[in-house]
């Protein structure tokens, strides 16, 4: 019998060792991104084109019922799941790549560089981020590129105190200081033993940075600043509460309701997930770190 490969086994056990709530969460993120890659297939109808009556409740072939334009709201929702998932990921991924950076070269070069950046890294933390994310997104556009460049400058500064202060910690071990005697270079101990050991802890904070970047967007998109093309669930809450008398009525019920449940159950399970990973990446949080390797 072919042996099964290590890393998939990995995975499964880490994911048996969860909790009830990890579990949860990881359904929820699944169930959320199989909504976003399958959406021309899960909706029958488009996304951007009137189909119905107007604010037509749940049933009958609109599932969910539509909007103020007859356009079906289970559709937006489905490819709403592709923007939201589209600028986390996107600003996670930035973030994380380029704080990750920024904070090993500041915990191994040390010095002037490493005073710089911290205090560049204070300064951001110190900002109030979404104030400056409304006057950023209005200056430059409402696309869907400018908001994921935007939340990423303002999202680096977390994965690179951690890798800062992880680096800070390996630099001082013996196998680190015996490379260095045989000649090993910066960039080569950066990517063969910094990088490896700093991933799990980066990986998880991605996850953290996905959500919150999800709710920024979605922030930016109801005060009118995101894509207007894109049809984020975001969106769609903005143009619910633009609605007169939305409150009045029962078009909440399924227009405002729908899309925030969506929005709410994604963050919340990438809150719960993150959580759950850390406790096994952290051994200082009671879990098994666990490798790359």
């Amino acid at each position: 019998m072919k042996n099964i490969p290590a890393q998939p086994v990995k995975m499964i056990k880490w994911f048996h060792d969860f909790s009830w709530s990890g579990k949860l969460s990881a359904a929820v993120i699944l169930a959320i991104l199989l909504l976003a890659v399958f959406a021309p297939g899960l909706s029958i109808h488009p996304h951007n084109t009137s189909t119905g009556a107007p604010l037509q409740p749940p049933g009958g072939k609109h599932l969910l019922g539509t909007d103020e334009l007859g356009v079906d709201l289970w559709a937006q929702i489905c490819y709403g799941a592709r923007v939201s998932l589209l600028v986390g990921l996107g600003t996670a991924f930035l973030a994380a790549l380029g704080g990750g950076l920024v904070g090993i070269i500041a915990g191994y070069l040390g010095g002037w560089p490493d005073k710089f950046i911290m205090r560049l890294i204070d300064i951001m933390i110190v900002l109030p981020d979404f104030p400056l994310l409304i006057v950023l997104a209005a200056f430059l556009g409402p696309s869907l590129l400018n908001i994921i460049v935007v939340l990423a400058l303002f999202s680096w500064v977390f994965p690179a105190r951690i890798t800062r202060s992880q680096v800070l910690a390996l630099k001082e071990q013996s196998y680190i200081k015996s490379a260095e005697t045989y000649g090993a270079g910066a960039w080569y101990l950066m990517w063969k033993h910094f990088l490896p050991e700093v991933f799990p802890l980066v990986a998880v904070n991605m996850i953290r940075l996905t959500g919150r970047a999800i709710v920024s967007e979605a922030g930016l998109s109801f005060l009118g600043l995101g894509d207007p093309t894109s049809k984020s669930w975001g969106l769609i809450i903005h143009h619910a509460t633009s609605f007169k008398g939305i409150y009045f009525t029962d078009f909440w019920k399924w227009w405002l309701l729908y899309p925030w449940l969506a929005l709410t159950m994604m963050v919340t399970a990438l809150a719960f997930m993150s959580r759950e990973l850390e406790r096994i990446a952290d051994p200082r949080l009671g879990g098994r770190r666990f490798s790359v390797h």
